[in-house]
């Protein structure tokens, strides 16, 4: 249980899988693990219907005669048009989900192949970052890193 509850998190929320390894006493390497292959899940399910999703809300925006482009969406192209699939790949396992990443590079005209490989050498850098630095934290005894 405690190895597909890394998984999942990580699939959802990139820095649970993380957290929840080091509260839960897994090893750096298996939190890694876990973590970066259930970010690397949603990643291939994602990029495979991310066309599909984005259809979807542009029918749903035009159908409530919304706006497609927000505040926030034009933050995202700005983001996309000065950095590409590499900025939008950094940023989505900080700030966004594995979900959400995805489907912007894919809306955004990444391919499958590079948005497989960017968003996997960002979940390694970002894996190694937040699992060492909570495993370096996890001997403070902060109440959320208590092994379990």
């Amino acid at each position: 249980m405690k190895y597909l509850s890394v998984y999942l998190l990580s699939m959802v929320k990139f820095f649970g899988g993380p957290l929840a390894g080091v509260s839960m006493g897994l090893s750096f390497w298996m939190t890694l693990l876990l973590s970066v292959t259930g970010m690397m899940t949603s990643v291939f399910i994602f990029s495979q219907i991310g066309m599909m999703v984005s259809r979807w809300y542009v029918e749903k925006h035009r159908a409530k005669n919304k706006p497609v482009f927000t505040k926030k969406s034009r933050k995202i192209v700005r983001i996309w048009q000065k950095f590409g699939i590499q900025g939008i790949a950094f940023l989505t396992p900080v700030i966004f989900s594995p979900v959400i990443g995805t489907i912007m590079a894919t809306v955004l005209g990444a391919s499958q192949r590079h948005i497989l490989l960017h968003m996997l050498w960002s979940a390694i850098f970002w894996g190694v970052a937040f699992t060492f630095a909570l495993h370096e934290l996890s001997h403070l005894n902060l109440p959320f890193l208590h092994h379990k």
